[in-house]
């Protein structure tokens, strides 16, 4: 007999997988778009996922009255005087288990729903981020104040999709610690750590934003996040490391986060580089921030008070030339 436990759960989890790997195909290669196209895409999504929010609706009332029969069958299954019964008893787990696969179907097309529903969300945010990119290149860069940056760098680790895979499917490349693949090459707006000299002597690590990738030279232009710097820069691909595409889920996911007393380079709060740090506590939940502690000679022991920052600020320690110092 099916468990009515791991069957409730799995049926409380379908709505969430959606945040898996759209990220990934988010950005759908939008074509160039002037301001006005640029709006009507927008307004064509947005009025796709009103739909979608009242069919999401109206489908999880459906599912909870599912749910509702199940825990009423599964009581009468295991009741006393039906346990006695055998042949009543078999009858009533072939009922149960009638009604856990038409759960399961109807918990499948509210997935459906909600995936869908994401998906015009995505489409909404690659459109303004292309046209953000297209208004740069065109030398309408906005200057953004850094309280204001502070703000937004906050907002995108706080909305940064979570990674919710199938029971036994591993976080893929990009998500949380999980390193990018070998070839992988960051498109225009993805976010970076990028090693960049600031003195003859210096080099600091710096929170970039790819402009493009050049691949007769193998190189990356990037723009450094903090505007007030008007900074570009081309760097080899070995001093540009991508950041996280998605969160990972420590409930399902912990393989993809670093584990304690692991030494990493993170954001320090409230500026735009990135230093090495070693991971003292790792995030609870999804939404919560790593706790590290920074090598501050300044300290007795070396390192600073502990901080958090978020998961999409920690990313692999890379040694060489230019170290996060």
């Amino acid at each position: 007999m099916f468990s009515i436990t791991t069957w409730y759960i799995r049926l409380s989890k379908l709505g969430s997988r959606y945040l898996s790997e759209l990220e990934t195909f988010g950005y759908f290669n939008i074509m160039p778009l002037t301001a006005d196209v640029a709006a009507q895409q927008v307004q064509e999504r947005l009025r796709s996922l009103h739909k979608l929010v009242y069919d999401i609706d109206a489908e999880r009332s459906r599912n909870e009255q599912w749910i509702e029969s199940i825990l009423r069958n599964f009581n009468v299954a295991e009741s006393p005087s039906n346990t006695d019964d055998s042949s009543s008893s078999s009858q009533q787990q072939m009922q149960l288990k009638n009604l856990y696969k038409n759960g399961l179907t109807a918990a499948e097309q509210e997935e459906r729903l909600l995936r869908a529903a994401l998906t015009r969300i995505y489409d909404i945010r690659a459109i303004k981020n292309e046209r953000r990119i297209q208004a740069r290149h065109a030398g309408n860069k906005e200057t953004i104040g850094c309280g204001a940056l502070m703000k937004m760098l906050l907002s995108a680790a706080q909305t940064l999709p979570l990674h919710v895979g199938a029971a036994g499917e591993r976080a893929p490349p990009l998500c949380g610690a999980s390193p990018a693949d070998p070839g992988h090459v960051a498109r225009p707006g993805d976010a970076v750590a990028a090693l960049v000299r600031v003195s003859d002597k210096e080099e600091n690590w710096i929170l970039a934003e790819v402009v493009s990738w050049l691949p007769a030279q193998g190189k990356y232009e990037v723009d450094d996040i903090d505007e007030e710097q008007k900074n570009r820069h081309v760097l080899s691909k070995r001093r540009v490391v991508p950041l996280p595409l998605m969160r990972a889920d420590p409930r399902t996911d912990e393989h993809a986060l670093f584990p304690k007393r692991a030494v990493v380079m993170a954001l320090y709060p409230q500026t735009t580089c990135f230093y090495r740090a070693v991971v003292n506590r790792l995030p609870a939940s999804a939404a919560d921030p790593y706790e590290v502690l920074f090598e501050d000679s300044s300290y007795a022991d070396g390192y600073s008070p502990p901080e958090r920052v978020a998961q999409r600020y920690v990313i692999a320690i890379k040694e060489g030339k230019g170290r996060a110092t």
